[in-house]
């Protein structure tokens, strides 16, 4: 399953704004996904969440030749927890995929009813077993973000991607232009970002935020554009991952790390935990998502990820990664 998210043509008999998670996707969160989390069922309506998102609308008709951003979450995650920055890139030009991996994910809902959940776990996960994990599912990512990039250059012909053949929105075959397509990701999402901006002559620049590399892209780094965003304790000294990919990288590149930041910030947990910190016990926002201020958290994410893309596919000019931003003083650039 993929979302496309576009600058979209509106008016006020307009379809309602879509959820963030779909219905049948959010119980299953809600039962499976939540209670790891410190969240117990019934607690919590998270299909109450909505996006600034409406569905099927026509293309907006000042946006040709929109750069094409795909999004991809973390180990396990649903392609809805990168929410808050699909729909920043969408609303500042660009056409963004976000994609969900089947039987990975921990849930995947289906037109029709059908909700898809991850494969089962080994019982006994040690370091190997979950290296070899991540490894699988690393390779069957590639798959997919190959198989979306083949299917985009059939819509850009008019070819409809849809296995059910659902029409596609106004005027969006004509508004990709495929000559300019980044990657952003989120953990493992971040490694497979580099790994097929390495692999894939299509791919221009990459965003990983707060991911170890796996794979051979830990070695050979890349010679394109490429981002990378820190939690406050992920340092190269610490991950040797990141210290060989930078060292192998030959392109542009910047690190970026948020002071107060955890692994989970990165997500739309960012957003959404410190309010639900407010009204329930026991909710582990700290341990998930640091200390930072999420709004300034947010922000600094958004500016410093629509920035690269506008850098890298746009040919905008930024001073944002000269030296300390004054907007953004929880970012460090780190040399």
């Amino acid at each position: 399953m993929v979302s496309l998210w576009y600058p979209a043509n509106g008016k006020d008999s307009d379809p309602p704004v879509a959820p963030q998670m779909s219905r049948l996707a959010a119980a299953d969160w809600d039962k499976h996904s939540a209670p790891p989390m410190g969240i117990k069922p019934g607690m919590v309506n998270w299909a109450a969440t909505q996006t600034h998102a409406r569905i099927g609308l026509p293309v907006d008709r000042q946006a040709r030749g929109l750069p094409v951003v795909l999004f991809a979450s973390g180990d396990g995650g649903p392609r809805t927890l990168g929410t808050v920055l699909v729909e920043e890139l969408a609303s500042r030009g660009y056409l963004v995929v976000s994609v969900d991996h089947t039987y990975e994910a921990d849930q995947v809902e289906f037109p029709g009813g059908r909700v898809e959940r991850a494969l089962p776990l080994p019982r006994k996960l040690t370091p190997r077993i979950i290296a070899k994990l991540l490894g699988k599912h690393s390779r069957a990512r590639l798959a997919d973000m190959r198989f979306v990039l083949d299917r985009l250059t059939g819509l850009n012909r008019e070819r409809n991607p849809d296995a059910q053949a659902t029409p596609l929105p106004a005027g969006l075959p004509a508004s990709l232009d495929l000559s300019r397509i980044g990657l952003l990701g989120q953990s493992l999402g971040g490694s497979v970002a580099a790994q097929l901006a390495h692999d894939d002559r299509r791919v221009d620049a990459a965003v990983n935020l707060d991911g170890g590399y796996v794979g051979p892209v830990a070695r050979t780094g890349v010679a394109k554009p490429f981002l990378q965003m820190a939690a406050q304790s992920h340092t190269r000294a610490g991950d040797p991952t990141w210290q060989s990919f930078w060292a192998g990288s030959s392109g542009w590149k910047r690190e970026v790390r948020l002071a107060g930041a955890q692994h989970g910030s990165f997500t739309d947990l960012q957003a959404m935990f410190p309010q639900l910190a407010a009204t329930l016990k026991n909710v582990p926002a700290a341990e998930l998502i640091g200390t930072i201020n999420p709004g300034r958290s947010v922000a600094a994410q958004r500016a410093y990820v629509t920035a690269f893309f506008d850098l890298h596919l746009k040919g905008r000019p930024t001073h944002l990664f000269d030296g300390p931003a004054a907007p953004h003083p929880e970012a460090e650039l780190i040399p």
